[in-house]
């Protein structure tokens, strides 16, 4: 008996440092008027109840979405009822949805252990997608090359893809997904659309006209401690995870630390927020590595970011609510690639500036891109709308890796077609 006691303690001690969200719950929020916003913003800021606001508190006409954790739900529903502010529950148990999810990998990894497939559908730990790489670009040597651009800040390697026809530094289009860890379904969107440009270069003539002329550049993992965090430690995990000094928490929102509005409004100057900006611009390695390689190269004529989730597609400026220069024009390719994207499955996707359809928020990845003249700069927000947020079932990965991909590509033969 004391066998088997000390073998459940030493399971119990293995998984202590497992975040556990047993009866956390995600309610939706609509805020009415303006003082409930700052009642909400409030909420963000009482650290005691922990909670994760997965949308933030910045507009009456955008919904809020908050992870409130079991122990602090009595006291966030008061405070609500209080304040009549109206909520409906979106996740009663995410614990069960995780579960789920995890049972869900464990059988995939079982079956393609079996049959040595990948399985595109599925969502994979860090690992299992470089040694995918490395197999794809065994597939495709004439097309496709992997370059490590430097490593992260637990000294994993950083990967990009890049295919390639010939030529040295040819007009180059970038893409990133991952870059906040959490949003599995980004990564995942990230390798079905890799395997769709192998698979399509030669037989798509689009494709394959675009590819003769251009290169596209793809970081899959583009936050790689982060992502293996979110499945060894924390499913909810967004941010790097370097060290904060004087400060137990870790990590840097790597999308508000980008040299562009750095430190301005929509970034947390505290390092426990998980929107914090970081101690200076650039300051996060994985951020840097991606900073050196653009600039490097010189020639990249488009910069896509891939993020869930809101259904959205958006350009610059996250900083500012001004338009910038070519707004009329990254209006139009935003909304015809939604008008494609839409096609397949009749997914309602907006499109506008950063700053006008979410909220302003400074030091992000496409801001910093247009700035530095790359004038076809987007970003996604994927699936969902908010069902199931950041714990989008597997079963909606390909379903939203190819409605992504008419887009993707609409954007692509554009930059193509637009030579400047």
């Amino acid at each position: 008996m004391r066998g088997l006691w000390l073998l459940l303690v030493l399971v119990a001690a293995a998984k202590a440092d497992v975040r556990v969200f047993s009866g956390d719950q995600v309610i939706r929020v609509n805020a009415e008027t303006e003082d409930q916003l700052q009642l909400l913003q409030a909420l963000e800021a009482r650290e005691e109840w922990e909670v994760d606001f997965w949308l933030d508190p910045v507009s009456t006409d955008l919904p809020i979405d908050i992870r409130v954790p079991y122990d602090s739900q009595t006291a966030v529903m008061e405070y609500l009822n209080a304040n009549s502010i109206r909520y409906s529950v979106l996740i009663s148990d995410l614990q069960e949805l995780l579960d789920e999810e995890k049972v869900e990998m464990q059988k995939n990894q079982m079956k393609e252990r079996m049959t040595k497939s990948f399985n595109f559908g599925a969502y994979h730990r860090l690992e299992t997608i470089y040694s995918w790489m490395d197999t794809l670009v065994a597939q495709y040597p004439n097309l496709i090359s992997k370059q490590e651009i430097g490593k992260s800040y637990e000294n994993r390697p950083m990967y990009v893809l890049k295919f390639s026809t010939g030529g040295n530094k040819r007009p180059a289009i970038w893409i990133d997904t991952g870059i906040h860890s959490r949003e599995w379904v980004s990564q995942a969107t990230g390798v079905w659309t890799a395997n769709k440009i192998a698979t399509d270069y030669g037989t798509d003539s689009s494709l394959t006209s675009l590819l003769n002329n251009m290169d596209i550049y793809m970081l899959l993992l583009a936050n790689p401690d982060g992502y293996a965090f979110t499945h060894t430690n924390d499913r909810m995990w967004r941010k790097t995870r370097s060290m904060n000094p004087g400060y137990s928490c870790r990590g840097v929102d790597p999308n508000r630390n980008w040299d562009a509005g750095f430190g301005g409004p929509g970034a947390s100057r505290y390092p426990c927020s998980d929107s914090y900006h970081g101690p200076s611009a650039h300051s996060e390695i994985e951020v840097k590595n991606v900073v050196n390689l653009i600039k490097s190269h010189g020639n990249f004529k488009s910069f896509i970011s891939v993020h869930a989730y809101s259904q959205l597609l958006m350009y610059p400026y996250g900083y500012s609510c001004r338009n910038v220069p070519h707004q009329p024009e990254l209006d139009a390719v935003g909304t015809a690639a939604v008008q494609k994207l839409t096609s397949l499955y009749g997914t309602r996707y907006k499109v506008g500036s950063i700053c006008n359809i979410i909220y302003q928020a400074s030091g992000g990845s496409i801001d910093w891109s247009y700035n530095l003249g790359i004038k076809y700069s987007f970003a996604f927000e994927l699936r969902d709308t908010g069902r199931y947020g950041f714990v989008l079932p597997a079963n909606q990965i390909i379903p939203t890796a190819s409605e992504t991909w008419l887009a993707l590509k609409h954007i692509m033969e554009y930059v193509a077609d637009h030579p400047y």
